[in-house]
């Protein structure tokens, strides 16, 4: 297919700049995918810390004074709820940590959750979790199809698209193909 002169020059133009504009984006959205493709390696959003604690409190009655007292060994001034899930055990929750106290054993173990530095709100936007966002992602994979089919165009001769990059491009499709087939026919 011949592209003349102009047309190239605008296909060109564009390509270089949408590229510009989005690469930000697509760097963002890379590193927030590769963290969320691990969850299962660990967690994307969440820093775990645990923490052992010797209680050296009686632990006779339960009430929230004594629950005050727990949550102080920990730092914690104000707990949301307790509850004993088990005669020998105790579990306090506060705000994004908890404390699990093994009453036969006079130790505990505190919990607390910290958001990963600027991942959690990464993976926040890729997840299409903050309200609003819906239209920039529209917006955002609408520059990513003009990327794609003015990228098609750019070089002439015997490197492009109809002479070497459809097979490419055909290459690029059996992936998500395979997976889709092997999803839908061997994953029952």
């Amino acid at each position: 297919m011949k592209i003349n002169k102009f047309w190239r020059k605008i296909i060109i133009d564009w390509h270089r700049d949408i590229g510009y504009l989005i690469s930000g984006l697509i760097l963002i959205y890379c590193i927030s995918g590769i963290a969320l493709n691990h969850i299962d390696d660990f967690n994307p959003d969440f820093i775990v810390q645990r923490d052992t604690v010797q209680i050296n409190i009686q632990l006779e009655n339960v009430n929230n004074d004594l629950i005050l007292k727990l949550s102080a060994l920990v730092g914690e001034t104000k707990f949301k709820v307790w509850e004993k899930p088990t005669k020998d055990q105790l579990k306090i929750y506060y705000d994004n940590a908890t404390l699990h106290i093994y009453l036969n054993e006079n130790k505990g173990v505190y919990e607390q959750l910290k958001k990963r530095p600027l991942l959690y709100h990464v993976n926040l936007i890729h997840r299409n979790s903050v309200k609003g966002w819906k239209w920039a992602s529209d917006i955002f994979s609408t520059l990513l199809i003009i990327l794609t089919i003015t990228g098609l165009f750019i070089l002439k001769g015997k490197y492009s698209f109809m002479k070497r990059g459809v097979w490419f491009v055909l290459l690029g499709m059996f992936p998500p193909i395979i997976a889709i087939v092997f999803f839908i026919y061997f994953q029952k």
